[in-house]
């Protein structure tokens, strides 16, 4: 598949079929990610493929927690209808999580360590459009509490979960979600 065809195609997977993903094509879709520039070449990321029902079934619960939680806080009802299913029904979780102390030259300025963040989301859109390139849906998804997803997977308090790759066989066909033009979003300073 041509990059911008995979780049212009790709969406957001939440319904997946329960057919497995064998170890070699997760291995290529992380094999993206690493290859996703960084502060310094510094790599931040750390990769934890879940595959294990039982620790999904924890970090949908947790999830489902999140939910009520965001409900709570914001008053917005509509929460209630986002459903986390995905996460049950993907057979495989990737857990892209961060090293804050290879951000880059940003840990001395002022506003601190995002490096090793935007780091870990340019792989992770890499293993997205890896995914769509190989003809299986995914989904970036961060509806969790970062102590919580420590506890359940054993993440050191040092590192921070930044995302979640779910990655599967789509259950439908996928439509690309409307997006807006380009110069609506552009300003340019001849």
């Amino acid at each position: 598949m041509d990059l911008f065809s995979a780049i212009e195609t790709r969406t957001s997977c939440r319904q997946f079929l329960p057919d497995a993903v064998d170890r070699e094509t997760i291995d290529r879709i992380l094999a993206a990610g690493v290859r996703a520039p960084s502060p310094l070449n510094s790599q931040p990321w750390q990769f934890i493929v879940i595959r294990a029902p039982a620790i999904r079934q924890a970090i949908y619960a947790e999830a489902q927690r999140c939910i009520a939680w965001a409900i709570e806080q914001s008053g917005w009802k509509w929460l209630s209808k986002y459903k986390t299913d995905f996460l049950l029904q993907a057979p495989v979780l990737v857990v892209v999580v961060g090293d804050p102390k290879k951000t880059g030259m940003d840990m001395f300025q002022e506003e601190g360590t995002v490096g090793y963040q935007l780091a870990c989301a340019a792989a992770i859109q890499n293993m997205l459009l890896a995914a769509h390139a190989l003809d299986l849906g995914s989904l970036f998804f961060t509806l969790f509490d970062k102590n919580q997803l420590r506890r359940i997977l054993d993440i050191p308090k040092e590192k921070t979960p930044v995302a979640l790759v779910c990655i599967g066989k789509p259950k439908d066909p996928q439509n690309p979600a409307p997006r807006k033009d380009s110069k609506e979003k552009t300003v340019y300073l001849d």
